[in-house]
C-alpha cells in the first residue's frame, strides 16, 4: 500500500523545484495534493499532469486573507489537511545589508516567515481538533550562519526554524508532528539566481554540486512516516551522509 494513501497534503511553493517534486512524489504515494503558488499557469499544468487527486490553487501566501481562502478551497475539494509542507521561499534581494531596497527586504520576510506562520496558524488548529497532523518546513543552513549578501534570507530562515521549534513546543502534546528539513544546495531556479548574483561562495558552486529536487522530496516523504518520530521538533540535514544513506539516496 502506498505510504500516504488517504492523506491530504498541502504544499506551498509547488510551481517548481522542491515543491513540484514533493507534490509529484506525494501523489505517487497515494496522497491527494494541493499545489499552492502564485504561478497559476505552472501549478495548473503540474496538477493536470499528476491527475485528479491534485488541485492547483493560486495564492500569495504573504497575504493571510488569500491563504485562508485557498485553504478553504482545498478543504472543500480534497478534505481536511493531514500534511502541511511549508516550502515556498524566495532569495531576493541579494546584496549588502546597507544597500538593499527596504521594500524588497520586507517582501522576502512577508513570504519566507509570515507565509510559514500564516499556514501554520490557519491549518494547525483544525489538525489539533482532529487529533493531529504533520507540519514540515523547508529550512536552510542559512538559518544558522550568516552568508554574505543574504541578510533577508538568513534572517527569514532563522525565523522559520524557530517557528518549527515553537510549534513543536506548543503542539506536540496535541498530536502535531513538526519538523524542519535543511536540504543543502538544490538544483533549482533559486540556485540560478544565486549564481547570477556572483556574491558569496555559494554563487561560485558548480551546478553538479547541487542535489536534484527529488532528494529533498524523498526526505520530506520519510518525515511523514513513523520512523521520523524520534526527530520531532528537529531540523534534519540532508547534507548528512548517514541521513542520505537512510533514505537510499547514496550507497
Amino acid at each position: 500500500m502506498s505510504q500516504l494513501m488517504g492523506k491530504t497534503a498541502l504544499i506551498t511553493g509547488a510551481s517548481r523545484g522542491i515543491g513540484e517534486a514533493t507534490a509529484r512524489l506525494f501523489a505517487a504515494e497515494g496522497a491527494k495534493v494541493a499545489l499552492i503558488a502564485r504561478s497559476a499557469t505552472e501549478i495548473a499544468r503540474i496538477a493536470g499532469e499528476i491527475g485528479p487527486q491534485a488541485l492547483a490553487v493560486p495564492c500569495d501566501i504573504s497575504s493571510y486573507a488569500e491563504l485562508d481562502q485557498a485553504v478553504t478551497k482545498v478543504e472543500d475539494h480534497l478534505g481536511p489537511i493531514d500534511i502541511l509542507v511549508n516550502n515556498a521561499g524566495v532569495i531576493d534581494p541579494i546584496g549588502a545589508l546597507s544597500t538593499v531596497d527596504p521594500d524588497d527586504w520586507s517582501r522576502l520576510i512577508d513570504i519566507n516567515i509570515k507565509g510559514v506562520f500564516y499556514a501554520m496558524r490557519r491549518i494547525v488548529p483544525e489538525m489539533v481538533a482532529r487529533g493531529g497532523g504533520t507540519v514540515l518546513t523547508v529550512s536552510s543552513g542559512a538559518a544558522h550562519r550568516p552568508v554574505e549578501g543574504w541578510s533577508a534570507y538568513c534572517s527569514s530562515k532563522a525565523g522559520a526554524a524557530m517557528l518549527t521549534a515553537m510549534l513543536d513546543l506548543e503542539e506536540r502534546s496535541h498530536g502535531i508532528r513538526a519538523m524542519g528539513l535543511s536540504p543543502g544546495t538544490v538544483a533549482t531556479q533559486m540556485q540560478r539566481e544565486i549564481k547570477a548574483s556572483g556574491i558569496n561562495a555559494v554563487s561560485q558552486l558548480d551546478w553538479s554540486d547541487h542535489v536534484p529536487p527529488d532528494w529533498p522530496a524523498r526526505a520530506l516523504l520519510w518525515l511523514c512516516g513513523e520512523d521520523a518520530d524520534a526527530h520531532l521538533g528537529e531540523e534534519l540535514q540532508l547534507r548528512d551522509e548517514s541521513f542520505r544513506r537512510q533514505l537510499g539516496l547514496i550507497a
